[in-house]
């Protein structure tokens, strides 16, 4: 039996298919089109076709794609949301999506309330939830909202209050809802963002679904589907409809995971090189590192997780500047190097015309390598490697020389050998390591929470945490016996009282995808 990876880029859409050995079969290369959907159609009829592999021998497809993120950064799609904050009396000075872009935010909100409710840190509460309040606002809602967020005063601690104004807001508006405390961590108004996002994205996640089982079907194909989420492990159908927010940022972290899987490393830098950037991520057990940091989405402060990645102006498409002085990008030809750039009969000088210039053999399909001049070459290439250099700096945390793989088909540009770098690692089918970390097909379980000290040490603490989300990871479709734990970190919360600690825990396990 095999699986089939999909992984839809802003330029192309890479399939690849691996057997039960997790060995790639075959892989494409097509283009991304405005309709997604339309766009994986035919990069699973070219697969096919590549392969010649029954559609009965596919059991399971994994998808990772930037639908969610696009709809974010070009407002498009997004559903009208209404937004329950309990909070009363805690928190009423600060409204919701406070410092929100204006087009954004006028494009998802229909209305928002503060209600009473709400933690403190240690579980106790803020004050009781008021049932007729909440009902109230709903009637306030209905008609005008396809979403509910309702976000809680340290709900990561207790999602119990929650749970039941979610309860309520079924039985009146029957929308989908969005709990706080299933989305973000503590830190209240970055986690609001996060929900409120989620929820807007309801609508997205439906049509992207439906449109991959069309195509799905187009092709005869049956198998399970599972979605990427950005934390490089997969989700089913019913998950990623509740939390569509999970698949912002999978594109990296598929790239990442495939580097991991083609390269037999499990800590190394991973540099995705495509044709307008380049992505650097942190490969930590074969996981990729998670950013420390509140994140940006659409210019919106949120505090979910998100691979910690640093994107540069540098692809195969980057324009070399010929001035005074010459300069290499951020400017790029992107999908129009195929007409614009010199190797390709333009006559834009590129970084792939310096990559493949002066060589009678290169691996760039229907390009053709231009006479340079040699001063030209080197001094293009330098620029390249102290551009790339620089980046790799930013993402190390100590001057230790540390394992590079090189991924993505722009990567031909980059030198193989670099400072600060213990060795460089082209592996074989680099180009498609994305669709290849979109396959491999391992899920997650995670737990985020703020934990007292009070009644139990430390130890104690943190294997109540594994074990929950070990559970997790159960539930989602991994093995038990499979079953790994990725981090634990535990940090002190020197703010609160009587020894509050914020553990946070990740397993992950092999899907038994033959058997489920």
């Amino acid at each position: 039996m095999y699986r089939l990876g999909i992984d839809v880029g802003g330029t192309n859409t890479d399939c690849a298919i691996l057997d039960e050995e997790l060995r790639c079969v075959g892989k494409i290369k097509s283009p991304t089109m405005d309709d997604v959907s339309e766009g994986i159609d035919i990069a699973i009829q070219k697969i096919l076709q590549e392969t010649k592999i029954p559609t009965e021998k596919i059991s399971v497809v994994m998808l990772g794609t930037t639908h969610c993120t696009n709809a974010i950064v070009q407002r498009k799609e997004l559903s009208k949301i209404g937004i329950i904050r309990l909070a009363k009396p805690a928190t009423t000075a600060v409204a919701p999506m406070i410092g929100w872009p204006e087009d954004l935010a006028s494009k998802m909100m229909a209305q928002s309330a503060i209600v009473s409710g709400g933690y403190e840190y240690n579980g106790n509460k803020i004050a009781e939830v008021d049932e007729e309040e909440i009902r109230q606002v709903c009637q306030q809602m209905k008609g005008k909202v396809e979403a509910v967020a309702v976000v809680g005063v340290f709900s990561p601690v207790n999602s119990e209050q929650e749970k039941q104004a979610a309860r309520i807001v079924e039985q009146e508006l029957g929308v989908p809802v969005t709990l706080s405390s299933e989305i973000g961590s503590v830190g209240l108004l970055e986690r609001e963002n996060a929900s409120i996002l989620n929820a807007a994205l309801t609508q997205t996640i439906i049509k992207m679904i439906q449109g991959l089982k069309q195509a799905l079907s187009n092709n005869q194909i049956t198998a399970d589907v599972f979605i990427c989420q950005n934390d490089g492990t997969l989700m089913d159908l019913e998950k990623a409809l509740s939390y569509p927010v999970l698949t912002i940022g999978c594109g990296p972290t598929n790239s990442i995971r495939g580097a991991a899987h083609l390269s037999r490393l499990e800590d190394a830098l991973v540099v995705d090189v495509g044709g307008t950037t380049t992505d650097i991520g942190v490969l930590k057990k074969g996981f990729p590192r998670e950013s420390s940091l509140a994140t940006l989405i659409g210019g919106i402060r949120t505090n979910f997780r998100m691979p910690d990645v640093l994107s540069i102006g540098l692809g195969g498409g980057t324009i070399i500047h010929l001035a005074e002085e010459l300069t290499v990008g951020p400017e790029s030809l992107g999908y129009r190097i195929l007409e614009e750039s010199l190797s390709f009969g333009g006559t834009t000088l590129c970084a792939t015309d310096i990559a493949i210039a002066n060589q009678t053999d290169h691996p760039v399909t229907g390009a053709i390598s231009q006479e340079l001049d040699t001063a030209l070459i080197s001094e293009s290439k330098k620029k390249i490697k102290e551009l790339i250099e620089d980046a790799i700096d930013q993402m190390k945390t100590d001057s230790t020389e540390i394992p590079v793989i090189l991924v993505g088909g722009g990567s031909i540009i980059l030198p193989k050998e670099m400072n600060g770098v213990s060795q460089v690692l082209v592996p074989e089918n680099y180009d498609a390591a994305n669709a290849i970390g979109a396959a491999l097909g391992e899920v997650s379980g995670e737990v985020n929470s703020v934990y007292s000290l009070e009644k139990q040490t430390q130890e104690e603490t943190v294997a109540i945490a594994i074990a929950a989300a070990e559970q997790e990871a159960i539930r989602s479709g991994a093995s038990k016996d499979s079953l790994k734990t990725i981090f634990v970190e535990v940090i002190p919360l020197a703010y609160l009282p009587k020894q509050a600690v914020n553990i946070k825990v990740k397993v992950a396990g092999k899907l038994d995808f033959v058997t489920s």
